[in-house]
């Protein structure tokens, strides 16, 4: 008996049909306990996978901003250290530490002894500061067997003042460097004084920051971590192998 081609279409179509239904009836004759044990799909999953990404890509964004801007203030900070650094370690180079002397004698215009009989030492600094042009933060003073002395120091800047007590007169002995030594000592913050400490504090700063910023972008790029974290450790590990083989 030959079957009809509408007989066979008419089985096809009705065979997902019936396998659906005997899959139900199927899931039907599972027992109630054993249906209300099997896993569900965790609700949330996909928010919670979404506020993930958000809070990376947040991480991201923001570590970005800050890394550029705060590489951009510190090119400044790296370029004058870098140079800076070079000249100190080459002292050999000779271009720009001309260094120039001066000498001064004469009397001194005010009394170098208060009415208590102390050596005014505020009295004659001023006077040598207003008079006799001498600058920079005062590095010690002293006075000994008659005699009063004040030095004066600067970037790339030494004075030195010394004052005859009984006789009223002095010697003042001025040196001043090239600017190559001026920029030397801002680099070692020698003879700055509190303000420039502070900018060196301020330039740390934004060297750390701007590492770690940059070290958080590594961390949140999955295809960068595991490079970024070995080159960061060889890095590391060179520096403290050199440290070790210096300092001994």
């Amino acid at each position: 008996m030959r079957t009809t081609p509408t007989a066979t279409t008419a089985r096809t179509t009705a065979g997902p049909a019936s396998t659906r239904a005997r899959t139900h009836a199927a899931a039907d004759r599972i027992p109630a306990e054993l249906r209300a044990r099997r896993p569900l799909p965790a609700r949330g999953a996909a928010s919670t996978a979404t506020a993930s990404d958000r809070a990376k890509r947040t991480t991201q964004r923001w570590a970005r901003w800050l890394h550029v801007y705060t590489s951009m203030v510190a090119l400044v900070v790296v370029l004058f250290f870098g140079l800076t650094g070079l000249s100190l370690n080459h002292p050999e180079w000779t271009f720009g530490t001309e260094v120039t002397t001066t000498t001064d004698q004469g009397v001194l215009g005010v009394p170098p002894v208060s009415p208590s009989g102390d050596v005014d030492f505020l009295s004659i600094s001023e006077h040598a500061r207003d008079v006799l042009g001498v600058h920079g933060t005062v590095e010690s003073f002293s006075a000994t067997a008659g005699r009063a002395a004040i030095t004066y120091t600067d970037p790339a800047y030494r004075a030195d003042l010394v004052v005859d007590v009984a006789a009223g007169t002095y010697d003042l002995a001025v040196e001043q460097q090239g600017w190559v030594a001026a920029v030397n000592d801002l680099h070692r913050g020698s003879d700055t004084g509190s303000a420039w400490r502070w900018v060196i504090d301020a330039a740390a700063a934004f060297l750390v920051v701007v590492a770690v910023s940059g070290l958080a972008i590594q961390l949140v790029m999955r295809k960068r971590r595991s490079s970024a974290l070995v080159a960061a450790g060889a890095g590391g590990a060179l520096l403290v192998s050199l440290i070790a083989f210096v300092v001994r």
